[in-house]
């Protein structure tokens, strides 16, 4: 029998029926206090464009969503969507699945990339660039 994910002992079915206030208090205090302040216009903006997606989606349509707002908490309405965030450079897909609630998108669209650098002498940073070529 697989495991059925649930968030604080409610599972995705019982977190979509449940008020926002109600849903409100179940998560951490930042991401409450951040909620209770109010989203701001670019955060209304994505959940219209969510709402509106999930019911193309349910359509038959193929729907990308594509944002800047980072800030923005994972409601359990997003899950299912693939959400492509803004990195600085270039738009992430992010798949959103029912782990990530209560989470902000940027968390998962990450801004910078790992340093590789290459072999001393030939194609390397400035400072390696004068070790004597064997």
């Amino acid at each position: 029998m697989p495991r059925v994910f649930t968030y604080r002992g409610y599972t995705v079915e019982q977190l979509l029926k449940m008020p926002m206030d109600q849903f409100i208090q179940l998560l951490p205090s930042r991401q409450r206090r951040s909620l209770k302040r109010g989203l701001t216009v670019e955060q209304r903006k994505l959940l219209e464009r969510i709402r509106e997606a999930k019911k193309l989606m349910e359509k038959g349509g193929k729907v990308t969503i594509r944002t800047h707002c980072r800030d923005m908490i994972i409601l359990p309405e997003m899950v299912g969507l693939t959400i492509h965030v803004h990195n600085g450079k270039e738009f992430i897909p992010v798949n959103i699945t029912p782990e990530m609630i209560g989470h902000y998108l940027g968390e998962f669209a990450i801004t910078n990339k790992r340093v590789i650098h290459g072999a001393p002498g030939l194609r390397a940073t400035r400072s390696s660039m004068y070790v004597p070529l064997k």
